[in-house]
């Protein structure tokens, strides 16, 4: 670059980064900065002497580098003097010359300030454009087409898609590849109920070429007749046909009062809450400083630092050769940002829905954008915040009551078959309730059965239809989620329930139930199996108490929950060993985000939740992360087919003796 030239792209880079509107220092970055990323990163590839001149950069991840906690401590401070942000820098994660770097990208400099190999197993996130690329090559392999002539399929109705291929206990690193599987339509919408089946197609994503190809058995292939889920159909040139007719015609109530939130930027208020809601393109929705107002102390007070859905480890069951390896970390190998999908208005959300975009990089390292890729919603579901009914007055009845009302953020991910509609919700109580809905389509194995009665062996599945085996297989959604209880100091105490029989005569009863708490000192301590319900999980801030003597905290809340059942030495199970446990707490480490590790696709599980821990670190009255698994085992039945309806998973982060009294006493109706 001439110096003409790196004059005139500082001083355009110091006017747009003028216009760029961010005003916190959690806020995603811009378009505009992504923009600048990309000029940076490129000009500084192509005037470094440690790659090669004319290489190709591949962007995997573009997102904020995440200040440090001191940084936003500070900011916090005085939030409205510009010169308390912290530095402005990116965290990027290219490919080049079949290689990864990691760069850190300084944008108020227009510098890359540091560059890092990564020389482990493991491979960043999948681009959309290779996903692309590589359904696409079969197409042009001859083989494929023959293979198609040969069961009599139309190409024009075949469509394909990409598997990751994992880890398998191979020494040697892998090449970075992909198995393409293939459906087929011809009369339905609806390609996971119509599998190819029998024919693998290997693709070197670094190459884009077959590098392997096996078609060993041609099986049935299901009927496309009772599989499509639209509502309306196209019909040739003679408009459209309904394929379901409703007993109700849809109506749009449209709330005539403005909706009772705020959004200023990123920054969310609506009753006593406010928190800072950003968009990722790995993890999608963050919550960040999320704090309510206290009105007895007339402050705001910290309850959730920094909150997002860290990974989706999704096993599958069948051991067939064309199904053993569908063993999907969603969002380290795909991007669960770049998997988000615009919400529709008046279906994914009601009518005083407000919506926010999301921008995220292309390949090239130019930024794309995902519309309405969150609503923020008030819900009034007919629920009850409080009430009491009172008779024990003589000649007197008194009754009151509370309605509640909540406010949502929703987001949707298509990962492929399955869509989740992740749901944070806060309520006026000082609760905060996620809550994943598992919907879309099953992955279907095609098979020649038509009856359950002919099934002999094991077919790691339940038939659905006639030639369709839905597979057994897991979801484990495992949250990150930095609490800050009032302070950063937090400590994890397990409160058991235990059983205590009376001795001697003094009462008539034989038992009784009483409380024991233990405070978890290290990280083996916290790894907690959820199922009895006979212990409560809280995390308290130790160092501050209620004025009755009580220290403050939340309390961990789970709902119906699962473990998981592979083997220990299963290699999907080395990979995803965080869903061996649904509850795990560390010492907060800010490269410490993700529980399949930052680099997912084909990883040996050596960077996980699971290896951390095993440092048995210190997490007594420590600045502490609760990871949070969310666990499914998913046993399909005739009613997920040929569309599965929502299946809600949730857990809540409760306030326990955090406030002084009930927060919502004088709430109004």
């Amino acid at each position: 670059m001439s110096p003409s030239s790196s004059f005139l792209f500082l001083f355009l880079t110091i006017s747009l980064a003028s216009s760029h509107g961010f005003n916190h220092p959690f806020d995603p970055l811009a378009p505009l900065e992504i923009t600048q990323v990309q000029t940076i990163v490129t000009s500084y590839i192509s005037s470094s002497s440690s790659f090669t001149t004319n290489q190709k950069v591949h962007f995997h991840y573009v997102g904020l580098e995440e200040p440090d906690k001191p940084s936003i401590n500070s900011w916090l401070s005085s939030p409205s003097l510009s010169s308390n942000l912290p530095p402005r820098q990116a965290f990027v994660i290219i490919r080049v010359g079949q290689q990864t770097h990691e760069l850190k990208v300084d944008l108020s400099n227009n510098s890359v300030v540091s560059n890092m190999l990564h020389n482990g197993n493991g491979f960043p996130t999948i681009t959309s454009e290779e996903l692309e690329i590589a359904n696409a090559l079969p197409f042009e392999y001859p083989p494929f087409i023959a293979s198609m002539d040969k069961r009599g399929l139309n190409v024009e109705e075949v469509v394909c898609e990409s598997c990751t291929v994992g880890w398998f206990g191979e020494k040697e690193k892998s090449n970075r590849i992909v198995k393409v599987v293939c459906y087929y339509l011809n009369g339905t919408v609806n390609l996971f109920m119509r599998p190819i089946e029998g024919i693998i197609v290997v693709v070197d994503l670094d190459q884009m070429k077959v590098t392997g190809y096996n078609d060993r058995a041609i099986i049935p292939i299901p009927k496309a007749e009772g599989t499509d889920y639209r509502q309306v159909k196209e019909t040739d040139g003679e408009g459209e046909r309904r394929l379901f007719r409703s007993s109700l015609e849809e109506e749009i109530i449209m709330q005539q009062d403005e909706p009772n939130f705020s959004i200023e930027g990123h920054t969310v208020r609506w009753e006593n809450w406010e928190f800072h809601l950003a968009f990722d393109m790995r993890a999608g929705p963050i919550i960040s400083l999320a704090s309510i107002f206290d009105p007895e102390q007339d402050t705001y007070r910290r309850v959730l630092y920094r909150g997002f859905l860290s990974e989706i480890f999704v096993p599958y069951m069948d051991l067939t050769l064309e199904w053993y390896f569908r063993v999907f970390f969603d969002a380290g190998e795909y991007g669960g940002g770049l998997c988000t999908v615009p919400l529709q208005p008046l279906t994914d959300c009601p009518p005083d829905a407000k919506f926010m975009d999301g921008y995220f990089t292309n390949q090239d390292g130019s930024f794309g954008k995902t519309p309405n890729v969150f609503c923020v919603f008030e819900r009034d579901a007919g629920n009850v915040l409080w009430r009491h009914t009172e008779t024990g007055i003589p000649n007197r009845v008194i009754t009151e009551v509370r309605k509640e009302k909540t406010l949502v953020v929703r987001t949707v991910l298509t990962l492929s078959n399955y869509d989740y509609i992740v749901d944070w919700e806060f309520k006026k109580t000082g609760v905060i309730t996620v809550t994943v809905g598992a919907t879309g389509l099953l992955e279907v194995r095609g098979t020649e059965y038509t009856h359950a009665d002919q099934i002999k062996e094991e077919a790691y599945g339940t038939l659905l239809a006639e030639n369709s085996l839905g597979a057994n297989h897991d979801h484990f959604l495992s949250f990150y989620l930095d609490l800050d209880i009032d302070g950063e100091a937090n400590s994890f105490v397990k409160t058991k329930l235990e059983t205590k029989r009376v001795t001697g005569n003094w009462s008539e009863r034989k038992s009784y139930w009483t409380t024991v708490s233990e405070a978890a000192k290290t990280e083996s301590d916290a790894r907690v199996r959820v199922g009895s319900g006979d212990t409560q999980l809280v995390f308290v801030n130790p160092n501050k108490k209620t004025k009755i003597g009580n220290n403050i905290g939340y309390r961990l809340v789970p709902g119906s929950n699962v473990g998981q059942l592979l083997t220990d030495d299963d290699y999907p199970q080395i990979r995803g060993d965080f869903s061996k446990y649904n509850v795990w707490v560390t010492p907060f480490n800010k490269s410490e985000r993700y529980a399949g590790g930052l680099y997912v696709d084909q990883s040996h599980g050596e960077d996980t939740l699971a290896e951390w821990s095993k440092r048995d670190r210190e997490i007594e009255n420590k600045d502490i992360v609760l990871w949070y698994t969310m666990g499914f085992h998913h046993v399909p039945c005739q009613e997920d087919f040929p569309l599965m309806p929502t299946l809600n998973g949730v857990f809540e982060l409760r306030p326990y003796n955090f406030f002084e009294q009930n927060p919502v006493l004088n709430a109004k109706n």
